[in-house]
């Protein structure tokens, strides 16, 4: 039963949104439901990590606010049927990202949202709020969570459950398309599984919130979902990789969605 509270808000949004917008006006409701149980603190640290997003501002956060807030202590991505998206859209980080770095964050993701980190990635001129570059990729509907997408260019390099190696390739001209089929990586060599695909998806919390842990050490990258491991990916491609950029999170082109994250700590690797 709908507290009285909720009940209210209901009405209220009923009267003043179109019949369209209602849903998502729920979706709202719930997903904020439990967005405040963990206040974030700017100035706390603990074993090294530091909070990189205060909980109350966008301070050191740069993206299009028709799509990104503050509510109730966390970082929240919003697309409605009003605003929907020609292209994925960031919010940046403007703090100083070290090169090798452990990621921790907490997030919540509407049933058809999709959203993902971006981390080591480049800005692409003439295209405000786009990154391009390594991503630790999620979804609502828990079909890409956890693998290792680079956006804008080789794709998936490692899906859910992969342990791969991606090779250099064999000349710097060669066309990126050429080396992608099925939304993959193809030189890709997959070096071993972390698990099974029905277990591993079992990890993942549905509807509720869930530790995205990200290791970032050279050429390696790590993908962990509430502790488990679920992407490894060792970047050999002397061409296409990199070891710096910047980091930001994502709402993604497709239907209306929403995408909350709170507790964004960061902690510098040598």
């Amino acid at each position: 039963m709908l507290v009285p509270l909720k009940k209210c808000y209901i009405r209220m949004m009923y009267n003043i949104l179109k019949p369209g917008r209602i849903a998502v006006a729920l979706l709202s409701l719930i997903l904020l439901s439990n967005c405040g149980t963990a206040k974030n603190n700017v100035h706390k640290s603990d074993d090294g990590f530091v909070r990189i997003f205060d909980g109350s501002t966008l301070n050191n956060w740069v993206g299009d606010t028709i799509y990104w807030r503050v509510e109730d202590s966390c970082l929240v991505g919003v697309v409605t049927p009003a605003t929907l998206l020609k292209r994925n859209t960031f919010i940046i980080w403007q703090g100083e990202m070290p090169q090798n770095f452990e990621l921790k964050v907490n997030f919540k993701v509407s049933a058809e949202g999709n959203s993902g980190i971006n981390y080591r990635s480049e800005k692409m001129e003439g295209f405000p709020y786009a990154l391009r570059g390594y991503q630790a990729d999620l979804d609502g509907a828990e079909n890409y969570t956890g693998s290792n997408y680079e956006e804008r260019r080789r794709t998936t390099l490692a899906s859910r459950g992969e342990q791969t190696v991606l090779p250099p390739l064999a000349v710097s001209t060669d066309s990126l398309q050429a080396h992608i089929g099925n939304n993959q990586w193809l030189p890709k060599v997959v070096t071993g599984s972390l698990g099974d695909a029905a277990t591993l998806k079992a990890a993942i919390k549905k509807d509720d919130w869930n530790e995205y842990h990200i290791v970032v050490r050279g050429n390696h990258m790590q993908h962990y979902i509430n502790g488990v491991l679920m992407s490894d990916v060792t970047d050999n491609d002397t061409v296409n990789r990199r070891f710096t950029g910047y980091l930001g999170v994502q709402v993604h082109v497709g239907p209306p969605m929403r995408i909350a994250y709170r507790n964004f700590r960061m902690k510098k690797l040598n």
